[in-house]
């Protein structure tokens, strides 16, 4: 079995950093590379979950003053919001929609929490049983060619674009979002390709819901890898941590070149290539599996 050291880490890296913003699954492509240089086990599950966190940083980094920008005027609103509750004499109800519709800043983070939870709930529930059925290339064969499907068909079908503006998503566009990452927890089926979908279902235009996805993924990889390494950091050596090291920097970097590529691509087009790429790449691996 393969053991893993510098050499395998920076080429994890680069397939996590190539792959995670794209809708391709990130988690797929790390279980194909791992079985096809027979690096497999606890060990390399917890790997191929942890060196996310890399790419996690790299949205950090990219969208840093944007992130900025939006905790600074959400603190102003939630100051803004907790004096009208205290002095507005209008019904809670009342004050909360109104709230909805002027504190955009400050509804997109509660929005942006709300979408985090169904996807935490069910895998902090299922991920046991998920890492022992599932990680595994057949799963990941089966998820490439169905999302890509899915892909193809919400493409070709025509769909009204009612929000055009990532603070405009709204509570309630933000949970169907969230419901639709649940299927992320399916190895194959892409993160990111599940909530743009999502997003795309829901009336987003396309680069927000790009956006929105990147963003999404803050809370969501975070506490995914962060549960995973505390989990499991006993069965690391220093070696290991070292060689962890190096993917996490390789990953951060390439993810941050595909997170400024792709924001740029989805303007002028449409993710249909993406839904080709898993077609293809499920069945060349269902014929050579």
């Amino acid at each position: 079995m393969e053991q893993f050291g510098p050499g395998l880490a920076v080429l994890l890296g680069l397939v996590e950093g190539l792959t995670e913003y794209l809708p391709v699954s990130s988690t797929g492509h790390l279980i194909l590379a791992g079985h096809g240089l027979g690096f497999t086990g606890h060990v390399a599950i917890s790997v191929e979950i942890c060196i996310q966190l890399g790419a996690v940083l790299a949205v950090v980094a990219y969208e840093r003053t944007k992130l900025r920008s939006l905790l600074r005027h959400a603190n102003q609103e939630r100051r803004d919001l907790r004096h009208n509750l205290e002095t507005s004499t209008v019904s809670l109800m009342d004050l909360l929609r109104t709230s909805a519709g002027t504190h955009t800043h400050l509804w997109f983070l509660i929005g942006l929490g709300a979408a985090f939870l169904p996807a935490a709930l069910v895998g902090l529930l299922a991920h046991e049983w998920i890492e022992e059925h599932l990680f595994s290339p057949q799963t990941v064969a089966l998820s490439l060619i169905t999302g890509g499907i899915v892909i193809l068909i919400v493409e070709t079908w025509p769909k009204p674009v009612r929000c055009t503006v990532l603070e405009d998503i709204g509570l309630s566009r933000a949970v169907g979002v969230g419901l639709a990452q649940c299927m992320a927890l399916i190895p194959g089926m892409s993160r990111s390709g599940s909530t743009i979908v999502g997003g795309l279902l829901l009336g987003l235009e396309r680069r927000v819901a790009t956006e929105f996805s990147f963003f999404l993924a803050l809370p969501t990889m975070l506490a995914a890898t962060g549960y995973k390494f505390v989990q499991s950091y006993h069965l690391f050596n220093v070696q290991d941590l070292l060689a962890l090291g190096i993917g996490l920097a390789v990953s951060f970097l390439v993810a941050w070149a595909v997170i400024a590529a792709f924001l740029t691509y989805v303007k002028r087009h449409t993710l249909k290539v993406f839904g080709y790429y898993r077609m293809a790449l499920g069945m060349i691996i269902l014929l050579v599996v």
